[in-house]
């Protein structure tokens, strides 16, 4: 098969160095004292990707009218004119073109901020918000048409190549295009794809012969009312000579964890839907999980798309095109949303569950003699990894049989499969870099004992107390109580029988064990104190969907609730609202409660991180990786 993704292609009269695209994403990356500009973060950002290799760069959606403020820090256009100018010239010297992303929230937006109404095509509720809508006049029509061709003209004034107009999920053009949301007795009822046509011809205008992109929902999963594939491309047909590019999505307001989903939806899911809308003359960009160089170039290859959006992907690795070109693996992206699903109130910043932007990652230190890192789990692999490409001496012990630490065992959970990935990524880094890696080998820190087991291949003890540098990353331990800690249930496996999971966190790793568990014919029921099971996972957009999928297995959800006593293959639980006692069936228990941190004496020279500090997540553990093998090299 060609490798096609690093291919030059031309869009309108411009050319894109390759065939990837960096999509708008929300970015909470604004300076505080201008939080609706684009700033140096900004800048920085979107030029990685483009010296990565990024063909096309599409920044964050900026909105069109101060009006609109759909989160905190959500650019507004008039404001972007020097941000713009700043990512082009950033941009300019890699080829990569950039387009200004333009939108408005409509009814999908938030009153939080402006304490004036939502403008939206009808007085249809939003259903995340519950909050109905004023209705647009045609005079309020207008003006949004006009405010769009000025936010293009400032734009492209500003040295974009183009914009993108957004008609996707968050959107009011989409809004109008939707009889979910349409629903006017005017002209703009009628045919409702008279406001996107007006609001393209406009901007076309104000642009000239640069790039004009549309970013368009083409299936919001309502066949009954809401836009299909087939109602999509009649509308994708009536702007064709208007535009020079579509990225067709999905979902709506209905559907808020469709347009990106997480790993437990296959990679690359829009596909059919672009070969359902393609109409000649448009570059069809493939987007929805791509994050596999093989799948973008198979769809390239095939015909099914023209570009491809690689948007998570090239937050994992932003040197992905450079990477593929060279024939060498990008870190890959584990489709978590963890951290670079960051549209919520708490305005976290961009970031990515296995890569760390926040700390960089190239560094040229001082010779520190050799580090010895203890564990072979993210955080110490992390650190090795950055460590060796900074010049350093470093070896790695490991006391399971295998590098990866938990990673290896929650790659066998549902949705978490590309973990793997990961790991093997990490092996063959550190292979390339000879980092040496002894397993079977178990290192007590504080005693300084090194205990070759039967996998050992090291010439000599280790006490980390006789070594000037040690990076100790040995994991967690497991916290006392009455079951099978769920580490322990993920390695070791379970016997025989129902099982209860008790959940007192709800991160999600208790759900995927559950349906681990139900797929194989096992009677399981989960036990969590809140309303809901796993209620971490609605920072990934996952929490409804997880719900649904649990009651699809046949899991039995104890809400409310806390386990009280394991005893005899009986689980007692209380209701914590109203104190009243149950039971339940269980040959099993496993506690899904946090692991514990290893007490180590402080010292000079040794660095403790990952789960030995306190129960992390991965993208905490390979952040204080790196951080670590940074501090001993600076």
């Amino acid at each position: 098969m060609p490798r096609v993704l690093g291919e030059e292609i031309v869009l309108g009269r411009r050319t894109a160095p390759s065939r990837v695209l960096f999509g708008p994403h929300v970015t909470h990356l604004a300076d505080p004292h201008r939080p609706r500009a684009l700033g140096p973060d900004h800048v920085a950002h979107y030029r990685a990707r483009a010296a990565g290799g990024a063909g096309v760069v599409v920044t964050e959606v900026a909105s069109v009218v101060a009006e609109d403020h759909p989160y905190e820090d959500a650019p507004l256009a008039p404001l972007c004119g020097d941000g713009w100018a700043a990512v082009a010239d950033a941009c300019a010297p890699f080829g990569t073109l950039v387009l200004a992303g333009l939108g408005h929230a409509g009814g999908q937006g938030s009153s939080a901020y402006t304490r004036g109404p939502l403008w939206a095509p009808s007085a249809v509720p939003d259903p995340a918000s519950g909050e109905v809508p004023a209705v647009l006049s045609s005079s309020g029509i207008a003006a949004v048409v006009a405010v769009f061709a000025s936010s293009a003209a400032l734009a492209v004034q500003a040295g974009c190549d183009g914009v993108e107009i957004q008609a996707g999920q968050h959107a009011l053009l989409r809004q109008f295009l939707s009889g979910l949301t349409n629903l006017r007795d005017d002209a703009y009822g009628a045919d409702r794809a008279m406001v996107l046509v007006e609001v393209l011809s406009a901007v076309r205008a104000a642009v000239g012969d640069r790039v004009l992109g549309l970013r368009l929902t083409v299936d919001e999963l309502a066949p009954w009312a809401g836009i299909t594939p087939e109602v999509a491309r009649s509308f994708l047909q009536r702007v064709a000579d208007l535009v020079d590019l579509v990225v067709p999505v999905r979902g709506s307001a209905l559907t808020v964890g469709a347009t990106r989903p997480d790993a437990h939806t296959a990679p690359g899911f829009l596909r059919a839907a672009c070969r359902a809308v393609r109409v000649d003359g448009v570059a069809t960009v493939l987007a929805g999980s791509v994050v596999d160089v093989e799948v973008a170039e198979s769809a390239l290859a095939a015909g099914d798309a023209d570009v491809v959006e690689m948007t998570r992907a090239q937050l994992a690795d932003a040197d992905l095109v450079a990477r593929a070109r060279a024939g060498s693996a990008p870190r890959p992206c584990v489709l978590t949303n963890q951290q670079c699903r960051v549209r919520d109130v708490r305005n976290p910043r961009i970031s990515c569950t296995v890569a760390a932007p926040e700390v960089p990652e190239r560094v040229v230190g001082r010779s520190v003699g050799e580090v010895l890192v203890v564990g072979a789990g993210p955080a110490g692999l992390e650190a090795a990894r950055t460590l060796a490409r900074a010049g350093c001496a470093v070896r790695v012990v490991e006391r399971a049989d295998a590098v990866g630490g938990l990673l290896r065992d929650v790659a066998g959970l549902p949705g978490r499969e590309l973990f793997a990935r990961l790991v093997d990524w990490y092996a063959d880094e550190l292979a390339a870099l000879r980092v040496p890696i002894s397993l079977g080998v178990a290192v007590d820190p504080e005693h300084g004992v090194s205990r070759p087991g039967g996998h050992a291949d090291v010439e000599r003890q280790d006490d980390p107390h006789d070594l000037d540098r040690v990076v100790l990353a040995c994991g967690g331990v497991d916290r006392p109580g009455r079951g099978t800690p769920i580490a322990a249930a993920l390695r070791d496996g379970l016997p025989p029988g129902p099982v209860v999971v008790e959940d007192p966190v709800g991160d999600g790793a208790a759900v995927a064990l559950a349906e681990r568990l139900a797929a194989e014919g096992r009677e399981v029921a989960v036990v969590a104190p809140g309303l809901l099971i796993g209620p971490g996972l609605a920072r990934t957009g996952d929490l409804v969907d997880a719900q649904a999928r649990l009651a699809r297995a046949g899991v039995r959800r104890v809400t409310e609730a806390s386990v009280t006593a394991f005893e005899g293959g009986v689980v007692s639980v209380v209701d914590v609202a109203t104190g009243a006692a149950s039971t339940l069936p269980g040959a099993v228990l496993v506690d899904a409660g946090p692991r514990r941190g290893v007490p180590v004496a402080s010292r000079p020279g040794l660095v403790v991180v990952g789960d030995a500090v306190a129960p992390r997540t991965v993208a905490e553990a390979i952040r204080e990786g790196r951080a670590a093998a940074r501090g001993l090299l600076a």
